[in-house]
C-alpha cells in the first residue's frame, strides 16, 4: 500500500483557511467516501470548506482553478478513475493530473492531489475511508492541502 511510508503529523491548525473541494460524481460509494474523509480532516483543523461537485475528473483543474481564483486559501481535488478496455483511462488520468498540477503552480496555491488512478473498484474501496478501508486518501489530500496552505502562508509572512 503507498500508505505505508507515512508519517503521522501533529495536529493542524487551519483556522483562517477557507479550502474548496472540489469532487467528482462518478463511482459514488468511492467518491463519497473520499468526500467524507476531506470534509473531516478540515473540520478538525477548524478550516472553513467549501464544496464545488463536478460530472467527472476531467473537470477538477477548471473548476479547482476558479474557487482557488475566487478567493480560497487551497483545493482538494478528489476523483475516482477506473481503467477500461479502452485508452481513456490514460486520457483522464493525464489530463487531470498535469491540470491539478497547473493549477497549483498558476495560482501559487497547493492542490491536495486525490484523485484515485485504480485498475479496478476494489483498489478504490480499499482507499476511500469506508469502515473497511485500509487507507483514506481524501483526508490525506486534505492534510496535505491545508499543510501546504501553512507552509506558504509563513513563507509569505502572511
Amino acid at each position: 500500500m503507498s500508505g505505508a511510508g507515512r508519517q503521522s503529523g501533529e495536529p493542524i491548525d487551519g483556522s483562517g483557511l477557507t479550502v474548496a473541494i472540489v469532487h467528482g460524481t462518478w463511482h459514488p460509494v468511492i467518491a463519497d467516501g473520499l468526500l467524507e474523509g476531506a470534509r473531516r480532516t478540515i473540520a478538525a483543523a477548524g478550516a472553513t470548506a467549501v464544496e464545488h461537485p463536478v460530472p467527472g475528473s476531467f473537470e477538477l483543474p477548471v473548476v479547482a482553478k476558479a474557487a482557488l481564483e475566487a478567493g480560497a486559501d487551497a483545493a482538494v481535488a478528489l476523483g475516482v478513475i477506473i481503467r477500461g478496455g479502452t485508452p481513456h483511462f490514460e486520457y483522464v488520468s493525464s489530463a487531470a493530473t498535469d491540470g491539478l498540477t497547473r493549477v497549483a503552480l498558476d495560482t501559487g496555491k497547493p492542490v491536495g492531489f486525490g484523485v484515485l488512478t485504480l485498475d479496478d473498484e476494489e483498489q478504490g474501496l480499499d482507499r476511500a475511508g469506508l469502515p473497511d478501508s485500509r487507507e483514506d486518501k481524501g483526508a490525506e489530500a486534505a492534510e496535505a492541502a491545508l499543510r501546504t496552505a501553512l507552509a506558504l502562508r509563513a513563507i509569505r509572512g502572511a
